[in-house]
């Protein structure tokens, strides 16, 4: 479906000033065939293509297909079927909300050409919308699946925090003037750590049945004018990381307690937590993988 959308295009590179990695040693990016020799003799008959995108989701309905609606997915499997004479099912790491952006989101599809990783890369920029491009591609066996394959993913919200309204940025981060107390969202911030049910953050109309996540980092960092909301954990569920940054600027505004997010977390209630900050100032920045 054409999408239709009065924002400017832009390039939200200002995550990359805080791009959080992991202090042990980065999960190893999952081999191609060719690299494993468990695989050498037994060349795979339909490889499996791994992208890696970057994208401005302001003017789609998130990654998911929808009926009548723009999405990520479906644009991007419109154009593997623009350059592949093909019709092929894309899988995406992260279902990313209407409005979401990535810098790092992993899709996966299966294929019979016998391509070279780099022509997917080249191939699919030169048709793709200028607000979704393809950062890399590799060729990898018929086992990978960029979604129960991924072992962690990293967001980052970006919130300014000043008296002017944004222009420029506006797409890409919630504008917030009042005074926050970073300290506090920092302390309430690590009573959320660990492996925890997360249900009072989920969103609803969900049929998850495990609201159980192991988040590994939440933090709260200031830069200039702009605070960033760091969250990396082995799963998300809807919503998330939305409600969870939303509840640490309720408590930054002195409407909670930091204490009191234990008492959230125990409710196993989304009414006991805080608003949902607004899926503009939301990016997927790395996926990883074993």
């Amino acid at each position: 479906m054409k999408k239709t959308c009065s924002e400017p295009p832009a390039s939200p590179r200002a995550w990359q000033k805080h791009s959080w990695k992991a202090s042990s040693p980065s999960l190893p990016p999952r081999n191609s065939p060719r690299d494993d020799p468990r695989t050498a003799l037994f060349p795979t008959p339909m490889p499996t293509v791994k992208l890696v995108l970057e994208y401005d989701g302001t003017c789609y309905a998130g990654w998911q297909r929808q009926p009548d609606q723009p999405t990520i997915q479906e644009a991007v499997e419109q154009a593997i079927r623009q350059v592949s004479q093909a019709t092929m099912s894309v899988i995406g790491a992260g279902r990313t909300d209407s409005g979401v952006h990535a810098r790092g989101q992993v899709a996966s599809f299966r294929t019979d050409l016998d391509w070279p990783a780099y022509n997917w890369m080249r191939a699919l920029n030169a048709v793709l919308p200028k607000d979704i491009a393809v950062h890399s591609s590799a060729i990898m066996d018929d086992r990978f699946h960029a979604q129960h394959d991924a072992r962690g993913k990293l967001y980052t919200y970006r919130i300014l925090h000043r008296p002017a309204r944004p222009t420029i940025d506006r797409s890409f981060v919630w504008h917030i003037y009042k005074p926050l107390n970073e300290a506090a969202m920092q302390h309430a911030a690590a009573t959320l750590i660990g492996t925890q049910d997360f249900s009072s953050f989920e969103g609803s109309l969900t049929d998850n049945k495990n609201p159980i996540c192991h988040l590994q980092r939440l933090a709260v960092i200031r830069h200039d004018d702009q605070i960033f909301i760091e969250a990396y954990a082995d799963r998300f569920l809807k919503h998330m990381v939305r409600a969870m940054v939303g509840t640490l600027v309720e408590v930054g505004l002195g409407k909670r307690t930091p204490d009191s997010l234990t008492k959230v977390l125990r409710a196993h209630d989304r009414a006991a937590a805080g608003q949902t900050a607004p899926p503009h100032g939301l990016c997927l920045m790395r996926v990883d993988y074993e």
